[in-house]
This record gives C-alpha cells, structure tokens and sequence, in this order.
C-alpha cells in the first residue's frame, strides 16, 4: 500500500506518462507493465498526469484552436442557432452564462473547498452565478449496435451553418477528435493493466460512450479582467478528460494528496521529439467505477498574471485574431448503457487507501457510497446538478 500512499507530500510537477512506451512494446514486458503502473499511481495520488503521444500532431492542435477561435467570434444570434437544449446541450453549443459551477451549493464539495489552507482555496463561487465562457459538444461515439436508454445522450451532431466555418469544421473537428480519442483510450487501457486488470476493462466499457470533443471559449476582451473566474471550481462527470495545450493559462488543479493549487502547464515538446504532450484528468465516472481509489480532480480556470502577460503578447503578435480563450478538451466516457458499479478489488484498495491517508493526517471527509446505476443516469444527475438538464 505504500507506493500507493505517498508518506511524503507528492511534487507539485504532474507525472509525464509515456503511452510510446506502452504502444511499442509487448504488454507484458517489464517496460510496458512499469509505465503502467506508474500511470495507475499518477491517477490514484494527483488525478491528473501528463501524457506523451508521439502520434497526436501539434499543428492539428493549432488549426483546431484557430477554427474555434473563428467560431466563437462570431455574433451570439449566430451562434444560438446551434443550441439544443432540449437535448441537455450534449451536442451544439452552450453560450456563455448557461452552465452552473456545481460546488457552489454541493455541500461534499464546499467541505472539500474548507479544508483546503486559506491561500490554496480556489476563487470564491459562493454566489453561483453561470460560468461566463461558452462551449461546444462535438460526439466522437461509435454507434451502439442496439437500442439505447438515453437517447438524448446520443444525438446527432451539430453543424454551424455560417458558409465560412461549415465547409472546414467536419474536417478539422474529426482530426483533432480522433487523436485525442486515441491518446486518452490508450492510457484508460495503461490505467487498467497497472491497476492488475485485464487491458480491456475500460475500453470495453467505454466502447459505445458518448465521447465528446468538448471545447470550451472565454472573450477574454468581455471577461478579461484579473481573477474572473472562466470556469468555477468543479469536477467532470465522464470517465477521463484530455486536453491539449490552451493559447492561454488559466488552468489549476488541485492534486489528491498535497492539499495546494498547481498552475497548469503542458511542456511543449523538443526541437527534435515526435508528438504533443496531453493534460488527463480523472471523472467521477472513474471515481465511481474504482470505488473511490481514484478520486476525481478538481479544477477551475480563471484569469490570472499569465494569462494577461499571453493576451498583451498576442494582442501584438497576432492582432488580427480574436481573444478567445479556447479550451482543447475531450471527455472520454463509459457507454450509457454500462451498469456503474465499483469494481469489487478496486473498491477494497480505495478503503486501504482511504485508511492509510487518515493515517498520514490526510482528511478526505466522509466516505462516499458509490450506489449502482447505469452512466447515463449517473450522466443525466450530473447535469441538473450544473444547469444544464431540467
């Protein structure tokens, strides 16, 4: 239990997992079954690490950000044309003031917020007003071979009409997607194997889920000021969640075991090194299904020093663009159908560990009592709780 239980308080550096080193040797060769658990520790101790692809194209990641940026410039009757939200806004866009900070008046997760130290805790959300950035639901899903119990889960996407962003969006949309699809895939099957379960264990539960590229757009022109909170401090609901690299800071996260705020920052890859480097966090989905050994990671984004010192950089770089703050984020989730219920092995190591951290003088508030249900369920509860479902 010990190299689950960090007697000492962890680096505040993310853990960089290699899914290259996993990919290119036999799985059960000493390099692969290390990498693996070492992304199994990441996951259990920060909920969150840093992931190396070697497939996953930088540039992709630039036109993706261009094309939101343009999306996202345009006027907000425009926009609302791609809104649905009879459909629990799960695919189409979100404008901005809709989406509601769900720990503003979720009592767990104000207790989570109090036992921080005072200078660690996150920007105040008290008042529970809308989150001020807008988003976009983009399904990367593979169409389930029978009849779903939430459909509305799993609807159709939504394609801007404006000529000038319609004729590139499908293209740029599904490139992007499918790397961050199979990045984060990758590392649910790394997660599995260090976890001493068959590689498959996620994947199979996540084989028809509703993945969502999901990004996210701040007008930091409107919303510029300093500490205005872009994104309230929260957790997601899916399985995992990857991200690539913003144009903009902003992003804190708050690691299971040190208690401390870290500001977010993807190393960019070298002059001479293949790939891109991913921010993954953990769901509650995750939460749920290891019964608590993984916790899902808090985080909120807001404006700070850096992201002023990017805005008055690009403003002068790049004065032509728009200041949108874009969030290249990808929700990996289970399928909706999939009965939630935690692993029975998990589920014990999560009490050990829970136990072990008391020990230490880790506080981590009352036991949580993961009750069975489907994910779409646990889906459709999840977005009351933030607004965004009736």
């Amino acid at each position: 239990m010990g190299e689950l239980v960090p007697a000492e308080e962890p680096s505040m550096d993310l853990p960089i997992i290699d899914l290259d080193i996993y990919r290119t040797n036999a799985p059960n060769s000493t390099a692969a079954q290390e990498e693996c658990a070492r992304a199994a520790r990441a996951l259990i101790t920060y909920g969150a690490l840093v992931l190396h692809d070697s497939r996953v194209s930088e540039a992709d990641n630039e036109a993706f950000l261009d094309l939101l940026e343009d999306y996202f410039a345009q006027p907000a009757e425009t926009l609302k044309r791609d809104e649905r939200p009879e459909l629990g806004y799960q695919v189409g866009v979100t404008l901005e003031n809709t989406e509601k900070p769900k720990c503003a008046v979720d009592e767990p997760c104000l207790r989570v917020i109090e036992r921080l130290a005072p200078a660690e805790r996150p920007l105040d959300i008290a008042g529970h007003h809308p989150d001020p950035k807008c988003r976009f639901f983009w399904r990367m899903g593979e169409p389930a071979p029978y009849a779903t119990q939430f459909p509305g889960l799993n609807a159709d996407n939504v394609i801007p009409e404006a000529s000038d962003i319609r004729g590139r969006w499908t293209p740029v949309m599904e490139t992007w997607g499918k790397s961050m699809k199979s990045a984060v895939s990758g590392l649910a099957e790394m997660a599995a194997v260090g976890m001493r379960l068959p590689a498959e264990t996620f994947t199979e539960a996540g084989r028809y889920g509703p993945h969502l590229l999901a990004p996210t757009a701040s007008d930091l022109e409107k919303y510029g000021s300093k500490d205005t909170i872009l994104a309230g401090f929260h957790t997601d609901l899916n399985f995992l969640t990857i991200h690539g690299r913003s144009r903009y800071p902003g992003l804190h996260v708050w690691a299971r075991n040190t208690g401390r705020r870290i500001a977010v920052s993807i190393p960019r890859p070298a002059a001479d090194q293949a790939g891109s480097y991913l921010l993954v966090q953990a769901g509650k989905q995750l939460e749920h299904l290891t019964g608590g050994l993984v916790k899902a990671g808090y985080h909120e984004v807001v404006v700070n020093s850096s992201t002023l010192n990017t805005v008055a950089t690009r403003q002068q770089n790049y004065p032509e663009r728009p200041l949108v703050r874009i969030s290249s984020t990808f929700f990996w989730h289970l399928s909706s159908d999939y009965d939630l219920a935690p692993i029975a092995a998990l589920a014990d190591q999560a009490k050990a560990v829970r136990a072990a951290n008391f020990d230490l003088g880790r506080d981590e508030g009352d036991e949580v009592e993961y009750e069975p249900m489907k994910v779409g369920q646990q889906v459709q509860n999840e977005l009351k709780h933030i607004a965004l479902l009736a």
